[in-house]
């Protein structure tokens, strides 16, 4: 039987084929260091445990949930919000909780886009916007994020777009994988092309809290509601990554627009996860410091690993990841990548994967201690180029 046409264009997420590689390697005793997905290592605080364990042995805990999640959930989501990021979202109507990121991405695809509809993608960024945008029929076309304009939006560019030429932009700051933050006036500048555009703006907001001092919500600029929707999601924040806990947030007509298909996708969240997330929203600033007292070691030792292979990056990043140029002597990220992997046992993600834009730089994830950071290094030793 032939599969359906609208996978013709879909490929194997790249981190599903090389982990699968590189067990490979593990079996034949290659013990390779991943230093590739954004994984995090750490565990969520122990309250927050504490609260699935309790929940998860009451009987009246198993059964379908109510598709907009448990008002407590929602209440939380919103209080978070107004501390956190000085916003003000209705519980009742401009909530909707999604088992991650990822899967609100496509229903927001799948509610929205016709075949032909044309979507703005960052290049580089996130592969799943480009999957998402192909199942749902959609049309993928790039908007620069380059070195050369420090990886903001290029609205010179941008500009030029027609009128409801495009039904849907994805944006993501802090960005994955450049690390790049942009400010409130490049916020603001996002917000008024889109309106100007007739164009829904889709803020992908996972990592506002590592190695980020302010985070920020696009919903906090003026008439961004008219015009966007915001993600987010307990997955780096809170160290909640398999748990698949996110969470969509935009005016009341679009959180019920998505929902018409959402609802016909699954039957609600497990209630012992919504009460834990419930817990984990409330956590006090001393959680996020400590993690990222944390995250900078790491960052440090990641630094002298780039270093090493001399590697140029920022130093303002954000995010749980180190984002840098390869050697000109290397034709892009893939080959000093795979050089590393096959000479080393070392696995660092090929900027590629993300996007042409990518294609000159490498990605190392801080999702591993500082112990195994310093082993990779100790492996890379005196690095020195295949020519």
């Amino acid at each position: 039987m032939e599969i359906a046409t609208r996978l013709n264009d879909i490929q194997e997420y790249y981190f599903s084929a090389k982990l699968r590689a590189i067990e490979n390697m593990n079996k034949a005793g290659k013990k390779v260091i991943n230093l590739g997905i954004g994984s995090p290592d750490l565990a969520p605080h122990p309250s927050v445990i504490e609260v699935l364990n309790k929940n998860s042995v009451v009987p009246e805990s198993h059964g379908y949930q109510s598709y907009k999640g448990i008002p407590a959930l929602r209440q939380a989501v919103a209080s978070w919000y107004r501390d956190q990021y000085q916003t003000v979202i209705n519980p009742e109507t401009e909530i909707l909780p999604m088992m991650g990121s990822k899967e609100a991405i496509t229903h927001i695809c799948m509610t929205y886009l016709n075949p032909g509809d044309k979507v703005l993608l960052p290049n580089p960024g996130y592969p799943t916007y480009r999957s998402a945008v192909s199942l749902a029929g959609g049309i993928g076309l790039d908007y620069d994020l380059s070195e050369a304009n420090n990886f903001e939006p290029d609205f010179e560019q941008l500009n030029r777009v027609n009128k409801n030429e495009y039904k849907i932009m994805f944006v993501n700051f802090p960005h994955m994988p450049t690390g790049k933050r942009l400010n409130r006036a490049g916020f603001e500048q996002l917000v008024r092309f889109a309106r100007a555009k007739n164009i829904l703006l889709v803020h992908d907001n996972p990592y506002s809290f590592i190695l980020n001092e302010q985070p920020f919500s696009i919903l906090n600029i003026e008439h961004a509601k008219d015009c966007a929707i915001e993600l987010n999601s307990l997955s780096k924040s809170h160290n909640m990554a398999g748990w698949r806990i996110g969470f969509m947030i935009a005016a009341e007509q679009k959180i019920s627009e998505v929902l018409r298909f959402k609802s016909n996708m699954d039957s609600g969240m497990f209630l012992p996860l919504q009460l834990a997330a419930v817990k984990a929203l409330s956590l006090e600033q001393e959680w996020y410091t400590t993690l990222n007292m944390e995250y900078r070691k790491r960052k440090e030792q990641a630094k002298v690993i780039f270093d090493q292979l001399k590697c140029t990056y920022t130093n303002d990043q954000a995010g749980m990841f180190l984002w840098g140029r390869v050697p000109e002597q290397y034709a892009d990220g893939f080959r000093l990548s795979d050089e590393i992997l096959q000479r080393h046992q070392v696995f660092i993600t090929p900027g590629g994967i993300f996007g042409s834009n990518g294609n000159k730089y490498i990605r190392l994830s801080l999702c591993s201690p500082v112990a195994v950071l310093e082993e990779a290094l100790k492996r890379i030793g005196l690095h020195e180029a295949v020519t």
